[in-house]
């Protein structure tokens, strides 16, 4: 009997078309998917930051200066 309810599910996976797998299987390569595009996007933003926190420096070092210089 168990084995009936087996090949009758496996009969219906196979009819789907493209996606075969267990639920498991495909949220598992979902996440890997996510974490291997979710890396380098993470370390341009973190890159990103570093460098808008050089400019605001400057910009900062630059006003503090001119506002010194004129009184």
């Amino acid at each position: 009997m168990a084995e009936e309810i087996k090949s009758s599910g496996q009969d219906k996976q196979d009819q789907g078309g493209a996606i075969t797998g267990d639920l498991s299987t495909i949220l598992i390569g979902v996440g890997t998917l996510l974490d291997s595009t979710m890396s380098p996007i993470s370390k341009i933003v973190a890159q990103a930051l570093d460098s808008m926190t050089v400019v605001a420096k400057q910009i900062l070092e630059g006003v503090s200066s001119t506002l010194g210089n004129n009184k």
